[in-house]
């Protein structure tokens, strides 16, 4: 069922948003955590180490891919939020292109390059075949993972997070089944956990399409609806490309953190690899919480509501503090039990790593928490450029973190780098919004 974000209360609507959006979230998590916990129990700790290792690599590229699908869904929300029904149509058709358009521009170099990345990485070379061949099969997959992003985020533009949801719990269970089949059965090794992610996407892709055109006739797009148009193609790249390049900026950033941590060896390499499976987690209501804010941001900027948009701004605050707290709770009491769901019989050591990580960044949840609602609500508002420097303030301080605190206090000192991180962007992040939302106020009283 659509929503329609310019009526009704703002914290009420931003929270009943939410809710099926988190689910989602908790199911992606759900079938990467899977992944990773057949890969330890079945293969080995050497095995989710490799796993773990492309992780950044693995943000860089899909994050720059969904950045984009993202960026589609803020153009259709803004057309929903307008009312201009033909408008929309034109941006879900110009969304189709784009995204074979992107997908195929993706695919080929970074298949090709995997194990250059990795290498460059410092990946230990005990790991190394078997990262390359989990990662070269989720690159191969861009399309699958983009295309299913894609349908997702014109959903939800139009205030429909439950579909989404209910395609991806479908996905969710046909991945276990897939991770079973291509790892206990087959005996594919890596690459079978990366087949089982990428046919489930795939699928929940494929279907999300149909029902989107079949259930919502402002979505159904018809031969008029493409053509082309350069400034339609320029809006929702220039969107689209400040979001990828935001992630891309991050994600260079993650990879330079996971280098710093792969110098350790291979048990470090494993036991920071179970803390961010548990952190990330725990932290799911915070990309939950963006989400709903640019969504929310979107369409009321489209309808020209700026008094909305300062009421839910103010409201996504406040629900900051909840999932800070919330977040910190589940790192520091939960964290301990759940470290055993990645790593077959965890040593004392493996779970010394992971806790240290858990817990010192549990104490900066706040300013993380921070970064997704107000980056987000930032480019709901065409405001993009600001979150894009952001993820160029995050790298730099991570970087300066890593170089300042890694010898003389070395994986310790390591752990305080994301930290840092989250720290000054999430300061400038919601400086930046109030600063705007101030001078908005000016403007409108004048």
């Amino acid at each position: 069922m659509k929503t329609d974000m310019t009526k009704g209360n703002p914290m009420k609507i931003i929270l009943l948003f939410s809710i099926p959006v988190l689910m989602g979230n908790l199911f992606q998590q759900f079938y990467n955590m899977v992944d990773t916990i057949i890969v330890g129990q079945y293969l080995g700790s050497k095995a989710l180490a490799a796993v773990g290792s492309t992780g950044c690599i693995m943000f860089l590229v899909l994050g720059f891919a969904n950045g984009i699908a993202q960026g589609f869904g803020v153009m259709a929300s803004h057309a929903f939020g307008a009312k201009k029904e033909k408008l929309l149509k034109h941006y879900v058709a110009l969304a189709i292109i784009l995204t074979v358009i992107v997908s195929v521009v993706l695919t080929i170099p970074t298949v090709l390059a995997s194990r250059q990345l990795l290498i460059w990485l410092n990946t230990p070379d005990d790991i190394l075949v078997m990262a390359d061949a989990y990662i070269k099969v989720i690159f191969a997959g861009i399309f699958c993972t983009m295309s299913y992003n894609v349908a997702s985020g014109l959903l939800r533009s139009i205030g429909d997070s439950k579909t989404p949801l209910y395609f991806l719990i479908f996905s969710s269970v046909l991945n276990i089944v897939l991770d079973i089949f291509f790892i206990v059965v087959v005996k594919a090794g890596t690459a079978g956990a990366a087949y089982a992610t990428v046919i489930s996407q795939g699928i929940a892709a494929v279907l999300s399409f149909i029902v989107m055109f079949k259930k919502y006739d402002l979505l159904r797009t018809s031969r008029e609806d493409y053509y082309m148009d350069w400034s339609g193609i320029w809006r929702m790249l220039s969107i689209g490309l400040q979001m990828a390049l935001n992630y891309s900026i991050t994600a260079i950033g993650t990879m330079i953190f996971q280098a710093a941590v792969n110098v350790f060896g291979s048990q470090v390499v494993a036991a920071y690899t179970a803390a961010s499976k548990v952190s990330n987690i725990a932290t799911q209501t915070m990309p939950t919480l963006g989400t709903a804010a640019a969504t929310y941001c979107g369409q009321n900027l489209g309808a020209g509501r700026y008094d909305r948009i300062f009421k839910g701004m103010k409201s996504c605050f406040f629900i900051c503090i909840g999932c800070a707290v919330l977040a910190a709770a589940i790192n520091c009491f939960v964290g301990p039990y759940m470290i055993g769901w990645f790593i077959t019989s965890p040593t004392a050591t493996d779970i010394d790593c992971a806790m240290k990580y858990l817990k010192i960044a549990s104490v900066f949840m706040l300013p993380l928490a921070w970064i997704f609602a107000y980056r987000n609500g930032l480019q709901g508002l065409n405001k993009g450029l600001v979150p894009m420097l952001s993820g160029v303030m995050e790298l730099v301080s991570r970087l300066i973190a890593i170089l300042a605190l890694s010898k003389p206090f070395g994986y310790g000192g390591v752990c305080f780098a994301d930290p840092a991180a989250w720290l000054t962007t999430g300061i400038l992040l919601i400086v930046t919004y109030y600063v705007w939302e101030m001078r908005m106020r000016k403007k409108i009283q004048s």
